[in-house]
C-alpha cells in the first residue's frame, strides 16, 4: 500500500477543491478585451494591457491615441476583469489614475454605465479600448487577445 488509508478522503477533498476553484475560474474568466476595429494590434500581453488600461501607454503603435472606457469601480465586471485580466484590485487601478489626474501628468479614463454603453463608445471612437462580459456577435468592435 503506497499511503495511510487516512490520506485518501483528504485527497478527494483535495481534488474536488481543486474542481470548485477551476470552476471558478472559468465563471471569472467572462470578459473580454475589446478594441475599435481600426486599432491595428490582435493581441497584446498581460503587462501591455496593463499599461494601457493604467494610461501609462498613450498611443498604438501606429501612432493612434488611445482612449481607455471603464465600467464604474464598484461594477462587478470591472472588478472581475481588473483582478482576472490586470492583475490588479480596482483600488490600484483607482489610485493610479487618482494619482495622473492630480499631478497633472495625465487623466483618468472615461467612465460608461453599461456595457451596452461600452460597446457603442468603443465602436464609436478610434483607438478606444474596453472590456464586456461577452462581444455579441454583431457588434461593431473587435476583441483583443490578453496572453
Amino acid at each position: 500500500m503506497s499511503g495511510a488509508p487516512w490520506r485518501r478522503p483528504r485527497s478527494a477533498a483535495v481534488g474536488g477543491l481543486c474542481l470548485v476553484l477551476l470552476a471558478c475560474a472559468c465563471a471569472l474568466s467572462a470578459q473580454e478585451m475589446i478594441v475599435h476595429p481600426g486599432v491595428g494590434v490582435s493581441a497584446m500581453t498581460t503587462n501591455e494591457a496593463r499599461l494601457y488600461l493604467t494610461m501609462r501607454l498613450k498611443a498604438w503603435p501606429n501612432g493612434v491615441p488611445v482612449k481607455v472606457f471603464v465600467l464604474p469601480d464598484e461594477d462587478p465586471l470591472h472588478r472581475r476583469f481588473a483582478t482576472a485580466v490586470l492583475g490588479l484590485y480596482p483600488y490600484q487601478l483607482r489610485r493610479v489614475w487618482d494619482r495622473q489626474v492630480f499631478s497633472g501628468t495625465g487623466q483618468a479614463p472615461t467612465t460608461v454605465a453599461s456595457e451596452a454603453e461600452m460597446l457603442r463608445r468603443v465602436a464609436a471612437t478610434p483607438g478606444a479600448l474596453g472590456y464586456v462580459g461577452s462581444v455579441p456577435a454583431d457588434a461593431p468592435v473587435r476583441s483583443m487577445e490578453v496572453r
